[in-house]
């Protein structure tokens, strides 16, 4: 936050009404400041985000409704666990993620062609997954790999989604397809070398789509956070934060996964949080493992590469479980799912 601006909660009374809330609103807004509303089990809480001048002159604790007025110590503010004690759980296409539901998601890196995707859409709804991933845009190390089919994979994928009822995840890299992404997907994914571009960040949090933030390749938790913030101060509640492991010193893996990043973002923040254990691993045996400690850690989901002939994939083809591997994989995770006492979607 800028310096000179102070970020609070407002708790209000549990008789308050909806009329206290808006007079709130409105006075902040006339003050230039800015109010997010988070409607708990037991109380509302309003964030204000504004000049520290400007708020402190404004007797917000003799309004109506208003229980107390507390200052939020974190650096990110809406997405802390101060702001908002309950878990947020994030519905599309009715399946849910977060709050003990447990989201599957799963398909290929790359949309290649109709066929291979609708063969992975069909063989992950078969298997269980209550989501469907892929790329349609593709950031890629090497400026001559395969870079993905643009709006036509976007087109592929929602036919997918029409054959098998799984919402679309899929990754926006440039805020000039934002329109195409949120036209056809259900769930816009952020990144990791995009976990940064505050552009973007900011252009995702003014649509009604959720999104799904996956962290940079070296970022600390708290930048993850504070990436996410950015999102929700525009005014998009519904963020996803993806663990996809980290770059080390390690070569075992292509990645190294930071399993601890769950249970800390579960204890710092309200937002759900999903791991990939393919890019986390890099290699398909090491999935299945990483999988099922990531649901036994508090994970709210896993997102998993699988392809139906993953040798000829076109982009990730080393960490991709075929469909028979995929089925054997989610019926493990089904199983820890239940003894974590969670519901798969």
């Amino acid at each position: 936050m800028d310096i000179g601006s102070t970020e609070m909660m407002i708790v209000m009374q549990e008789s308050a009404t909806g009329e206290d809330v808006d007079r709130i609103l409105e006075r902040l807004d006339s003050a230039g400041a800015r109010g997010h509303v988070s409607t708990g089990d037991l109380a509302t809480v309003i964030g204000v985000v504004g000049e520290r001048d400007v708020i402190a002159g404004l007797p917000l604790e003799a309004y109506p409704g208003v229980d107390k007025v507390v200052p939020i110590l974190k650096p990110y503010k809406l997405v802390s666990r101060e702001f908002r004690r309950s878990d947020t759980v994030i519905t599309v296409g009715g399946t849910s993620l977060g709050g003990g539901h447990v989201a599957l998601i799963a398909g290929p890196c790359s949309v290649e062609t109709r066929e291979q995707l609708l063969e992975a859409a069909v063989s992950a709804q078969q298997a269980g997954a209550t989501m469907l991933r892929g790329g349609a845009y593709k950031p890629r190390t090497s400026p001559y790999a395969f870079q993905g089919l643009g709006v036509e994979g976007l087109e592929i994928l929602a036919e997918a989604r029409e054959a098998t009822g799984l919402p679309i995840v899929t990754e926006l890299m440039d805020p000039r397809h934002l329109e195409a992404v949120a036209k056809y997907c259900d769930i816009i994914q952020i990144g990791a070398r995009n976990m940064q571009n505050f552009q973007l960040l900011s252009a995702v949090g003014e649509v009604s789509r959720p999104v799904l933030l996956k962290r940079g390749l070296a970022a600390t938790i708290d930048e993850l956070l504070m990436a996410a913030e950015y999102i929700l101060k525009e005014g998009n509640a519904n963020v996803i934060l993806c663990e996809r492991g980290i770059r080390t010193f390690e070569m075992a893996t292509r990645n190294t996964l930071d399993i601890s990043a769950v249970p800390i973002l579960k204890q710092r923040s309200h937002l759900p949080v999903v791991v990939d254990p393919s890019h986390a691993a890099g290699k398909v045996d090491l999935v299945e493992p990483l999988s099922l400690a990531a649901i036994a850690a508090g994970a709210d989901g896993l997102m998993i590469e699988m392809h139906p002939t993953p040798e000829i994939a076109l982009s990730d083809g080393a960490q991709s479980l075929d469909p028979g591997q995929f089925a054997r994989v989610s019926k493990r995770i089904q199983d820890i799912i239940d003894w974590a006492g969670k519901t798969l979607g």
